[in-house]
């Protein structure tokens, strides 16, 4: 019971890697908080956590509202009486080529994306020096190598990057943890979700999602990640390779990138 009594908050944590944080953590003796737009997927994702024994506290709240946020954190360290650590989970993806993306669609990501990180962080941050506990962002390898028809996701990962990075070396002699955890393709529900140019959801993933890494697996490198406090971790094979290249020649990454996403389903270039 590696985090036994230690609370847990994590936003956006009704599906996919939050929802696999919360069952990670848990099951390690967290006491789990999540957050959700969906009253229903709340409800289901609670009563799983409750079968596993896991002490949780549901909260339905918006990560791209400022007072939801707040309200998140008051209402998780009243019910709790501290909070140790907060998982920057919820997100929402994007496709589209930006000559065609309506402005809208790009607030609505970096709103929730990056604002719902700042606001959460805001909010939980001074329960979390008190207890010197971890500040954590899910992030992407596109916080590090931008893909095309993907900018305002891209854009709002390297943002959360640079919050991150900054907030840790405010916090670094305070005995608060940050890490960044950029996870490669995930098979989860985000590209499903993901908006097309109008704000409209994409439905289907373009992508091969039985090839990937699973949520499970990513919240497993969460966990460890956590627990040895380290700084950043890149995920996957594939991502770690691209971030590498990216560092060293960038300008051959841009045809690499540019070609491997052509070949997509349904890409926007064809």
């Amino acid at each position: 019971m590696k985090f036994k009594d230690k609370v847990v908050l994590i936003t956006g944590a009704t599906s996919g890697i939050g929802k696999a944080c919360a069952m990670a953590f848990g099951e390690e003796g967290a006491k789990v908080a999540i957050t959700g737009r969906s009253q229903a997927n709340l409800d289901n994702t609670l009563v799983l956590l409750q079968k596993k024994g896991i002490d949780c506290l549901g909260i339905l709240a918006e990560a791209s509202s400022e007072e939801d946020n707040k309200m998140m954190a008051e209402k998780v360290s009243s019910h709790f009486g501290k909070i140790d650590i907060l998982i920057n989970n919820a997100g929402i993806s994007m496709r589209a080529l930006f000559e065609e993306l309506d402005t809208k669609v790009f607030h609505e990501v970096m709103n929730i994306n990056f604002w719902g990180t700042v606001y959460a962080t805001k909010y939980c941050l001074p329960e979390i020096l008190k207890s010197k506990g971890s500040v954590i962002g899910v992030s992407s390898i596109n916080g590090f190598r931008g893909t095309p028809a993907r900018t305002a996701y891209t854009a709002s990962k390297f943002a959360m990057n640079g919050f991150m990075e900054s907030l840790r070396t405010e916090v670094m002699k305070r005995g608060v943890h940050v890490l960044v955890a950029c996870p490669g393709f995930t098979a989860s529900n985000i590209r499903n979700k993901a908006l097309t140019a109008d704000g409209s959801s994409q439905g289907e993933s373009p992508r091969n999602e039985t090839a990937m890494m699973t949520a499970e697996e990513v919240a497993a490198h969460i966990l460890k990640a956590t627990l040895k406090k380290k700084r950043d971790i890149v995920l996957t094979r594939e991502g770690k390779l691209a971030v590498f290249l990216n560092k060293w020649i960038p300008g051959i990454m841009d045809g690499i990138v540019y070609n491997h996403m052509a070949k997509e389903a349904d890409s926007p270039f064809k």
